[in-house]
């Protein structure tokens, strides 16, 4: 079955990245340490972050995000999508409009500019269409921003939301909840590593 999962790192105080993030500074300062666990050595680390990878079947991220990892100091062969797993399913990109080009033309990038329910829905297909090319359950991811994560849950368009929650305090940045509903999520899981707690809820 193909879940619509939110993925996301995020520090002790609500935030994903840390204050004055850019093109030029995709964490902002001091957000370096939210994804320490992604270049681990730590085996539960490098497992969560392989079995992520591995069930991407589309992925969906914003245009802020888009512009940082397809800038100069983006992704290259060696650091991707799952850091250095690299992984290469559909991205789909939410946008207010397209970019006239694109650097790292040889991914499938599709720009939906019509609001992120449609982008989700994008993902999801596309991700049910890798399922059947693989023959096995594949997932719509939303990788981020903050904002693109934190709408889809408020929206209720989130089946799953798995957070890896690092032990920093950033002050300020981008937060990952902003004004949201109050809810209840249930609790999947919980692991705890030398560098993050990942902790997996689903949403009813």
């Amino acid at each position: 079955m193909t879940r619509v999962i939110a993925d996301i790192s995020v520090s002790l105080d609500g935030f994903v990245t840390g204050p004055n993030a850019g093109p030029d500074n995709g964490l902002g300062d001091g957000g370096e340490g939210l994804h320490t666990w992604v270049f681990s050595d730590d085996p539960d680390d490098q497992r969560m972050l392989h079995e992520a990878t591995d069930r991407s079947g589309a992925v969906v991220l914003g245009r802020t995000l888009f512009d940082v990892v397809d800038g100069p100091g983006g992704w290259n062969d060696e650091i991707g999508y799952g850091a250095a797993e690299v992984g290469k399913p559909s991205f789909i990109v939410v946008t207010s409009t397209a970019p006239e080009s694109v650097r790292l033309s040889e991914l499938d990038w599709t720009f939906v500019t019509t609001g992120l329910r449609d982008a989700v829905a994008v993902a999801r297909e596309r991700a049910q269409a890798a399922s059947i090319a693989k023959d096995r359950d594949l997932d719509a991811v939303l990788m981020g921003g903050g904002a693109v994560v934190g709408s889809a849950v408020s929206a209720g368009l989130v089946d799953t939301l798995v957070l890896h929650l690092a032990p920093i305090l950033l002050g300020s940045g981008t937060p990952l909840f902003t004004g949201a509903a109050p809810r209840t999520l249930k609790q999947q899981s919980a692991l705890v590593t030398s560098n993050t707690t990942h902790l997996i809820y689903t949403l009813d």
